[in-house]
């Protein structure tokens, strides 16, 4: 149990870090559990690289997908808008190729 705490503890540590120096986007450091529900009150109103104008967390989600090829759930599913949820129940080689993508993907937004 402790191995696999320590890991989860470090992952969400990489996600949290990856994701709040993403440009719009705002992580706190969860307490429990095993995802994030970063903020993108950043990013309402700008819009992609594909011409998508980012409204809520769904357009987000949904163009993240489409365009940057990362699956996030949007918050308002969970009634936490604008944010959307990532869970860190994965390996780090993804969440760091995932972060990055959406890194890039935010970058991109004008």
């Amino acid at each position: 149990i402790t191995e696999s705490r320590a890991a989860f503890e470090r992952r969400r540590d990489l996600v949290v870090a990856a994701l709040n120096d993403c440009p719009g986007i705002t992580c706190p450091t969860p307490e429990g559990a095993f995802y994030v529900y970063p903020s993108i009150a950043g990013l309402i109103g700008k819009t992609s690289t594909a011409g998508v104008t980012i409204t809520d967390d769904e357009t987000f989600a949904t163009a993240l997908l489409e365009e940057a090829g990362v699956a996030v759930v949007f918050g308002a599913a969970f009634g936490l808008s604008p944010n959307f949820r990532i869970s860190y129940a994965t390996s780090d080689a993804a969440l760091t190729a995932a972060c990055a993508r959406i890194k890039t993907f935010c970058e991109g937004l004008r």
